[in-house]
């Protein structure tokens, strides 16, 4: 197959060679030099990932970043954080029952929760949040502009380049001030890690609590047994990110060398792109692939990558849909779409896909 640049790749739609790729030496995560295997406007001189951007990094550098970062994301941490998550979340219902019947739930509820949970962690002022969610959006988009984009990159540089120094000055109790009294990374990189924790948090859990409140209202009978048996919430998570895998570019390595990969003959250099949604519905992999089925037990999807470069964040996006899911059914019983499900705009333009907005109502 061909790149939108004209460039060779490779697609990988099955399940097991997906993850066989994910875990290969032989292929890299950094794509510094190299052609993006998505469709943009934007000119791309493939450049190295800023110091402490660790996503589009190989190991030794990936390894010594997320080892700094793991302890903050682990199963036994997100628990102790479920008060503060269970906390904004309602404080968001609250503002969707203010805002009554007939509002967006993205702008109100799904945008907002996951954003701020991640401005708590590392202590982004409130006040600071949805200007920098404008910036992550903007720089989501593929049909961005040039322009757009040096701005968005602006203005996040101009805020991180006044918050780090300042919390440098005075470390809180936080992420961030853990990270900074241990002393082993510059202002620089503590940028670089900000701005790579802000635009995974603000861009992947809103779309798929989103996405996910949207999927269950137009699968009426996978909600009901929701309803019935709360205990299946934690299983409806997972079959959710499966079956929606908002991630429906893919996840992309480049060749290291010339290898021999899955029968074919790929070149240094080339890309080959897992479609992590063909993956997911793998029917060598799942039984009735297309169904949702909340009490799926066959779980092992790879929505959230595999590997070393598996989301570092997993388990918090997790809690924060989960806690969205059973809150917002809770708090409002009746809730519904307010306009035909075609009618509602879809982000097909974006690097995760979801609800651009989401109109809905309920009984008062």
């Amino acid at each position: 197959m061909s790149y939108p640049a004209g460039s060779p790749g490779w697609l990988i739609t099955r399940h097991a060679e997906a993850k066989e790729l994910l875990t290969h030496k032989g292929f890299s995560a950094r794509q510094e030099g190299l052609t993006p295997p998505v469709p943009t406007e934007l000119q791309y001189d493939g450049v190295p990932a800023d110091p402490g951007a660790f996503a589009k990094t190989d190991d030794p550098i990936h390894g010594r970043y997320r080892k700094l970062l793991t302890g903050f994301f682990t199963v036994r941490r997100t628990r102790q954080l479920a008060p503060m998550i269970e906390r904004i979340v309602h404080e968001q219902l609250d503002d969707l029952e203010k805002a009554g019947p007939g509002a967006d739930l993205v702008e109100v509820f799904t945008e907002s929760a996951p954003s701020r949970v991640m401005c708590a962690m590392i202590g982004v002022p409130e006040s600071e949040r949805k200007t920098l969610q404008r910036h992550v959006e903007t720089l989501g988009r593929l049909t961005c502009t040039e322009p757009e984009a040096l701005a968005a990159v602006s203005g996040m540089s101009g805020f991180l380049s006044r918050f780090i120094p300042a919390r440098m000055d005075d470390p809180r109790d936080d992420l961030l001030g853990d990270l900074i009294r241990g002393g082993q990374l510059t202002e620089q990189e503590l940028m670089g890690m900000a701005a790579t924790l802000i635009t995974g948090a603000f861009d992947t859990t809103g779309n798929m609590l989103a996405m996910g409140v949207f999927t269950l209202l137009e699968h009426p009978d996978q909600l009901a047994r929701l309803r019935e048996d709360p205990e299946l919430m934690a299983g409806a998570v997972e079959e959710l990110l499966r079956f929606l895998t908002i991630s429906h570019l893919g996840a992309s390595r480049w060749a290291l060398e010339d290898v021999e990969f899955a029968g074919q003959a790929i070149k240094k250099g080339e890309v080959v792109t897992v479609a992590l949604s063909a993956v997911n519905r793998d029917p060598e992999r799942y039984s009735n692939p297309d169904q949702l089925d909340i009490a799926r037990t066959d779980h092992g999807h790879l929505a959230l990558g595999h590997g070393v470069h598996q989301c570092l964040g997993q388990h918090l996006a997790r809690t924060i849909l989960r806690v969205g899911y059973e809150a917002l059914f809770d708090r409002f019983p009746t809730l519904r779409l307010a306009v035909p499900a075609d009618e509602i705009p879809m982000r097909d333009d974006c690097v995760h896909y979801g609800p651009k907005s989401l109109p809905i109502t309920w009984d008062d």
